[in-house]
Parts: C-alpha cells; structure tokens; sequence
C-alpha cells in the first residue's frame, strides 16, 4: 500500500472514483502483491532446474504426448485428490520440460512443491540418514502437495538407495502426489530398485492406486533434437 498509494489516488482522482472504492483498489494491490510474492517463494522453494512453460512446449513435435491431458494437469485438480503421474518415454522427449511445467503450475495454484532427480532424493535420505536428520527430512516431505521425481532409471540405485526409495513412495501414498518422469515401463522397473521384485511390486500397488499416465512413443524423435534444428533454420 506504501508503494502503490499515490499512484491509486491520481487514478481514482482521475475517475471520481469515492473514498471507499480508493480503499477498495488499495487492499486489492495489497492482495495482489502478496499473492504475487508468496507464489515467487514456492516457485524458489520448488528447486526447479530451469523456468519451463506449457506455452514454450512444441505439442507439435512430438505428437504422441496428449496434449489435453498435459493441460488439464496444468489444472491441478490431481493434487487435491493426490493421485500420482508419470511422464514415460525414451530420453530426450520433452519428459523433464513438462513435469517442470506442471511444477509452476502447481505453485501458482498456491500448492507447496519440490523438485527431485531420482539421484537427488536417494542421496538426500542417505545425507540424512548419516547426519540423524531423517524424521527431519520426512517432516519436511509430508509438507509438500507435489514432489517430482525426475529421470527415474537412468543411473541405477544400490539396495540402500531403493529401501529410501520404496519408504518415500509409501510415505507419499494418499498424503502427496509425486510425478515421475522415466524411460523405463512399469514392468522394466525392478532393475532400478536393486532387482528387489517384491519390494518394486509393492511400490507400484501404491503408486498406481491413482494415476495419470503420459506416455511418449519411443518411435519419437529427441525433443531436444528437433528444437535445435528449429534454432539453427531460425538462425540461417
């Protein structure tokens, strides 16, 4: 209101607008500036790797990604009744641009959210575990309304690494949506989890108990790839 209050008195002056229509604009800029500030804090909080829209995504290019479907998430009715997603497809799809798009998206709904590689939160819990940090850091979890894990199967994870995995998971199950983004079917998924079958199937039966599914053939061709070559005729 400090800010904004001369420039509201010339415009309402201007306007003949009353006393209290002048208070009226002064709490609505008030508002709207805290709303604009407490969304920056999420978004910095989220830990997201880079600022990625929607609106930048180029649907176009890879065809088999539903593109209702993405922007119907972008809605976020998904986190109020805590169902899960996964982003699937072959490396290089655009898997990671839209999972931190729908991050944004999340935090400017007003929902708490962090972003994780599958690296980052195996190594976070065994920091923790180390330090004696770990209800900590579960605390600190069970906050959240979104948690991504991204590029899950790509390095593998030693058994220590898949227990914190599968602890996470069951932690998360009806209290968080987590959206996960990997190369790898549901069938291919024990060998990231140390080959642990059980533990694996009993994960998925948590996961998969409410779920939204975005699959990318891996007949497409890299995302990054196209976009590049999109630069380079733009250039020429």
């Amino acid at each position: 209101m400090l800010a904004e209050y001369q420039q509201i008195a010339k415009q309402c002056s201007s306007s003949n607008a009353t006393y209290e229509q002048y208070l009226q604009e002064m709490a609505e800029a008030e508002i709207q500036k805290r709303d604009s500030n407490a969304t920056s804090r999420r978004i910095n909080a989220a830990k997201i790797p880079a600022m990625k829209e929607i609106s930048d995504f180029d649907f176009a290019s890879i065809p088999s990604l539903n593109k209702g479907k993405v922007v119907e998430l972008s809605q976020c009715s998904y986190i109020a009744s805590h169902t899960n997603v996964v982003i699937m497809g072959p490396p290089g799809v655009g898997k990671t641009h839209v999972a931190i798009a729908l991050t944004l998206a999340a935090c400017r709904h007003g929902c708490s959210a962090r972003f994780y590689t599958a690296a980052d939160i195996v190594n976070t819990y065994r920091e923790a575990r180390e330090s004696k940090t770990i209800l900590r850091l579960e605390t600190s979890l069970r906050r959240m309304d979104l948690i991504v894990i991204d590029e899950l199967g790509y390095l593998p994870i030693d058994r220590v690494g898949a227990e914190s995995l599968f602890g996470f998971f069951s932690r998360c199950y009806e209290q968080t949506s987590v959206i996960v983004t990997t190369n790898l079917p549901f069938g291919q998924w024990p060998s990231t989890f140390a080959g642990e079958e059980r533990m694996t199937g009993a994960l998925l039966d948590r996961f998969t108990h409410r779920l939204e599914v975005l699959t990318i053939n891996d007949t497409e061709e890299s995302y990054r790839v196209k976009q590049a070559r999109k630069n380079n005729k733009k250039k020429s």
